[in-house]
């Protein structure tokens, strides 16, 4: 199918945001099929779109309780699609092609690193056979490692669907689990936290990275964009594990009545899934506005790129802190270990800042008429929706119809990324061939 599209001479961000359509329609058909369901009939259009879009945009926002609505056959089909939107479309259409023994020409080449994030086209068959290796091994550890531990609560087949469910959820940082309440009921469990957020964070850091620090274990010799996401990845964990250790430390609905060990857990696993994963060991409509507010932040910075998760990631945040403390100390060359970034990268992070801040103003105002709900909790959706995080305040089942579509629209954008989406919708990019004549402005 991928080889009809490419023979519309779409470019690589209309082919990726065509691919993904298509994959969202497949799986939207088979969750409505009678058997993907545990009621009678089906789950009906919307659900089945709505389902299909969180589960191919890694994203784990629900309307029907996962666990409660879908059959077996229904929540493999859910984990197929979690596996797709995770590896990324075109690696999954390259392994296939890589099976068959056919060979990857330049245009598919592009298309992988574009749907990769990665910055140069060499190398990237190579790439793909360590995404494909790295996630085997890693989601081998992780189903392991939890099935030893759901063993003592489960039968031995339903540990162990259990187990491979979910370590595929979280290193996809999709977020979606068949348990019925997230990881609520494992709010102080030690071992189920650590290797799901060993899983969350994997996943995060984007494959070009994983490959790296495989390869390579000296700090000194990473290149600047392995360092960046390492130091801003563990930053943003540790601020914001002690913000909210201490904003909810009091707080009866969540940390306030469990003991202190187990609020430093809560605080750690809450530090790191609102970033990408939407898994969560404490009720998320209970926490207090002002934390909320920093979840929405979080959400917002997302994960690293090509990674598992969305957001605008934690290289563009990076950019952008790097850019307004260079200028503040009155340096107009973008430093950071001894590199120089350049002026079009700064300029790039700003773009899918502001196409991200947009999309957000403009559908939580649409939600704000047509849903009727609190507009912190509104505001909260719509950015874990393009974040493709899957967190929620609990008023996802209550939308309207209006509202799951453009829930859904926004998760569609968190995954093809707003920069991608935007250039995909372009008639056309224009290199200028000439430059007008220069003038300054005040700003400030």
């Amino acid at each position: 199918m991928l080889n009809h599209i490419k023979e519309m001479r779409l470019s690589s961000a209309q082919i990726l945001v065509v691919g993904y359509f298509i994959v969202i329609s497949v799986g939207t058909i088979l969750l409505m099929l009678p058997m993907a369901t545990t009621a009678k009939g089906s789950i009906g259009f919307t659900d089945a779109l709505f389902t299909a879009t969180s589960a191919t945009c890694v994203t784990g926002l629900i309307v029907v309780n996962t666990a409660a609505a879908f059959t077996i056959f229904g929540q493999l089909v859910l984990l197929v699609l979690i596996q797709t939107g995770g590896l990324g479309l075109m690696t999954m259409s390259t392994v296939a092609a890589l099976i068959l023994g056919r060979k990857i020409s330049l245009k598919e080449r592009l298309l992988i690193k574009d749907d990769l994030d990665h910055m140069k086209i060499s190398g990237l068959v190579r790439l793909v056979k360590y995404v494909l290796s790295f996630t085997l091994v890693i989601e081998g550890i992780g189903a392991f490692l939890l099935f030893l531990r759901l063993n003592w609560d489960y039968s031995f087949w339903k540990a162990v669907y259990y187990s491979i469910f979910h370590s595929i959820s979280a290193f996809n940082n999709a977020g979606i689990d068949v348990f019925g309440d997230s990881l609520e009921g494992f709010t102080g469990d030690i071992v189920v936290n650590f290797v799901v957020m060993f899983l969350v964070i994997l996943g995060g850091l984007g494959f070009a990275v994983m490959v790296e620090l495989y390869n390579e274990k000296k700090f000194k010799k990473y290149t600047l964009q392995t360092k960046i996401v390492l130091l801003f990845t563990l930053l943003l964990i540790l601020t914001s594990f002690l913000f909210f250790f201490f904003l909810e430390y009091s707080n009866e609905a969540t940390l306030g009545n469990l003991p202190f060990g187990e609020k430093v857990l809560a605080s750690l696993f809450l530090s790191v899934t609102p970033r990408t994963a939407g898994f969560n060991t404490v009720p998320t409509g209970q926490l207090n506005s002002y934390t909320l507010f920093l979840v929405i932040i979080l959400m917002f910075i997302g994960a690293s790129p090509g990674s598992t998760g969305g957001g605008i990631k934690t290289t563009t945040f990076a950019v952008l802190i790097l850019t307004a403390w260079n200028l503040i100390r009155g340096k107009y060359d973008i430093e950071v270990f001894n590199r120089r970034l350049g002026k079009e990268i700064a300029l790039k992070a700003i773009v899918i800042v502001i196409l991200a801040f947009s999309i957000v103003i403009i559908v939580t105002m649409i939600l704000s008429i047509t849903e009727g709900k609190k507009f912190l909790h509104i505001l909260f959706e719509t950015v874990s929706a393009l974040g493709t995080v899957g967190l929620s305040t609990g008023i996802t089942s209550t939308l309207s119809v209006i509202g799951k579509f453009l829930i859904a629209f926004t998760m569609f954008v968190g995954r093809v990324g707003p920069l991608t989406l935007a250039v995909a919708l372009a008639e056309r990019q224009r290199q200028g061939v000439y430059h007008y004549p220069k003038e300054d402005i005040m700003v400030g």
